[in-house]
């Protein structure tokens, strides 16, 4: 737990500390798309921090690890958000930051998600997927033909691949 607890400053500081950083939280007035905007950025904002908040937890109640490549699950988690995209903390962030983005009116903050996704899709298709695969094979290998990487399915997959 206190390992998954150190590793959250990685998602805190790229979905909360770097949009700050970049706009001190300040909105455009009036800020466009008005009031819809501003509630589908919060919406999208909430949804994200829980499921950041949510996928550490399972890394560290049913992997047994943390999300860092320097201590990883003994198990695949393929549970809750993880049956509906295999990449769910990522796309939280990135919500987050699209959120922040919204409820601010900046677009700033729209073509820095664009920024961070070019480094992070890169991470997962040339670090994680292979170390995956490697780690839990043919597990994974069912799992990453069930589960899309980036756009959530609506409906969920079954829990074991």
């Amino acid at each position: 737990m206190i390992g998954t607890a150190l590793f959250a400053v990685a998602p805190l500081t790229a979905g909360v500390g770097i949009p700050w950083a970049l706009t001190r939280w300040r909105s455009r007035s009036p800020v466009p798309g008005g009031l819809p905007a501003r509630v589908a950025g919060g919406a999208l904002m909430v949804a994200g921090a829980a499921a950041v908040a949510d996928s550490f937890r399972r890394f560290a109640v049913e992997g047994l690890g943390t999300p860092a490549p320097v201590a990883p699950t003994r198990h695949l988690v393929v549970t809750g958000m993880y049956r509906h995209v295999r990449n769910p903390m990522y796309v939280a962030i990135l919500a987050m930051v699209t959120g922040q983005g919204l409820v601010l009116g900046r677009r700033t903050l729209f073509v820095y998600a664009a920024v961070l996704a070019v480094p992070v899709v890169v991470f997962v298709k040339l670090y994680e997927e292979p170390t995956l695969a490697r780690t839990y094979g043919g597990q994974y290998q069912a799992y990453r033909r069930t589960v899309p990487g980036w756009w959530p399915r609506l409906t969920p997959a079954r829990s074991g691949p």
